[in-house]
């Protein structure tokens, strides 16, 4: 291989002492300095942290089918997992089920409540076909 087919800035001569910065044609210029961070928007970040899970969503379905149609049968475990999810977001401010758990308690009470009322209707119901003795 002859001394022309290799580019002037490949040398096997070491010229006396190296200097403390290699600059290299189309190297990025490296300076002593932090790296300069990029934020990302997403899930957390810095100060933010993750909000636990909680059942909001199935208390409130039960809660809307107790209404609907099941009644207490799906109103009360409705209830129960409303108020288990109202204890969780009660502990995080600014939790995001907060509010679907108060409509799923709200509801379950309602489906509760007109279960109740039918009872009553129906004992008033049966009570006055007993008392005219049909």
């Amino acid at each position: 291989m002859e001394d022309s087919d290799v580019p002037e800035w490949i040398s096997n001569e070491v010229e006396g002492q190296p200097s403390e910065t290699v600059v290299l044609e189309g190297s990025p210029n490296v300076t002593s300095q932090a790296p300069q961070q990029i934020f990302v928007q997403g899930q957390g970040g810095p100060g933010m942290m993750m909000m636990p899970t909680t059942n909001a969503v199935l208390a409130l379905v039960l809660g809307i089918l107790g209404i609907v149609m099941c009644s207490v049968c799906t109103a009360v475990p409705g209830l129960i997992l409303a108020n288990g999810a109202l204890a969780t977001t009660s502990q995080y401010p600014g939790h995001p089920d907060q509010g679907m758990a108060k409509a799923a308690q709200i509801i379950s009470w309602i489906g509760i409540g007109l279960f109740i009322l039918l009872m009553l209707f129906y004992g008033g119901i049966f009570a006055a076909v007993l008392v005219s003795g049909a």
